[in-house]
């Protein structure tokens, strides 16, 4: 099948390992035909939101990616948010595509899909959701106008030709329901996960100890991981506050990623190589790696795709409960911390590294339930069933 994944919503990054970049990536390798239609908007030099001039190329994978601009009716800052797009309907009828996967509905030029289907029917519609009460609809201006108005006209226009609309996470799934109103039996939970697609895990071992050896850790250290997006959301301060203070010859804390600089000269002050080994950035598949390499992956913040590609590689973790976000506990895979202090989050760290026991019976579910259930091939298949 022909397969357009529309990218209009938000930023597409080249490279990175989230969703709108692995589904296309999966979707190829299990042979159907597929394109990338994508907004100018990505991160520049990996740091900052930015923005590319139109153009067309093909990813890593081999996907043609086209990158459409803003209409100039209006001025940036507004259009950033209604996000009325030039060249939607040309690429449309030039690929003619028979599934549309849509990756977030907050876009205008949504219109342009709604009328492209009403003239061919046979194409199916599926839509995908990122947003969420902790992420989005944050003051009076976005919850009541942006979404409560704007964006829900966007979803009310496609929930006709829609088969499935998948909240990526619980909380999204009520999103969709409570914010735009959108029928409950036409939306699911559809997780993030883990591309599968090239990870050797016969050869975990080997790669474990190939990455502690080059990172000068040793093979019987209990190695935490963090990492992704760096900001004080993230709470990764706090966590390395918690190892500083533990300060246990064999814990040690890997971090990967680059700190927004509001938050820099902090990371920078709470580094201690003695505990801590920090690598920058990184590919997403690199980090695959690192976290193969580690024993436990510690978010004690907002949530990142690092949560579930943890779990896809059956690695044990802890979180920052949050309300919706139900979806990571498998059964005994993870631990939480409730509050976002450094005192809890030393506690949690010690309960499983003073408790052997416990931590072999989180890396058995991690292993049985994590790896089948977090599978990017396994989701790629499910997101365009009927």
């Amino acid at each position: 099948m022909k397969i357009l994944h529309c990218c209009l919503a938000n930023f597409y990054i080249d490279g990175y390992g989230y969703q709108e970049n692995i589904l296309p990536k999966m979707h190829k390798i299990q042979g159907h035909e597929v394109s990338i239609l994508a907004s100018t908007e990505t991160y520049i030099d990996s740091k900052k939101i930015g923005y590319v001039g139109p153009s067309s190329y093909y990813t890593e994978s081999g996907i043609p990616i086209t990158r459409v601009p803003y209409k100039r009716i209006l001025p940036h800052f507004i259009m950033r948010k209604l996000r009325i797009y030039s060249g939607v309907t040309e690429v449309l009828y030039s690929f003619k595509p028979d599934i549309i996967f849509i990756h977030g509905l907050q876009f205008i030029s949504i219109i342009d899909i709604v009328d492209y289907v009403s003239n061919n029917p046979e194409t199916k519609i599926y839509v995908d959701g990122h947003t969420d009460y902790i992420n989005s609809a944050k003051n009076w201006i976005s919850k009541n106008i942006l979404h409560g108005i704007i964006y829900k006209w966007c979803a009310k226009k496609i929930e006709p030709y829609t088969q499935k609309f998948y909240g990526v996470l619980p909380a999204r799934v009520e999103f969709f329901k409570s914010m735009y109103g959108i029928s409950k039996e036409k939306v699911e939970l559809l997780v993030m996960g883990l591309d599968d697609s090239s990870i050797d895990f016969k050869n975990r071992e080997k790669i474990r100890s190939a990455i502690r050896n080059k990172i000068n850790i040793n093979e019987d250290d209990f190695v935490l991981i963090t990492g992704g997006k760096i900001d004080r959301r993230k709470n990764i301060h706090l966590l390395m506050q918690a190892v500083n203070e533990l300060n246990i010859s064999n814990i040690v804390l890997i971090i990967f990623g680059i700190p927004d600089d509001d938050i820099r000269s902090e990371f920078e002050e709470l580094l201690n190589y003695n505990h801590m080994r920090y690598i920058g950035w990184i590919k997403a598949e690199e980090s695959s790696d690192y976290l193969m390499a580690s024993d436990l992956a510690v978010f004690p913040g907002t949530h990142s795709v690092l949560w579930e590609q943890s779990i896809g590689l059956g690695l044990p973790c802890v979180f920052r409960k949050w309300e919706g976000f139900q979806h990571v506990d498998l059964g005994g895979n993870c631990a939480f911390i409730e509050n976002e202090n450094v005192d809890e989050i030393k506690e949690v760290i010690m309960s499983i590294y003073n408790n052997p026991e416990l931590y072999s019976e989180m890396l058995i579910v991690s292993t049985e339930q994590g790896i089948p259930n977090f599978s990017y091939c396994q989701i790629a298949k499910k997101a365009i069933e009927e």
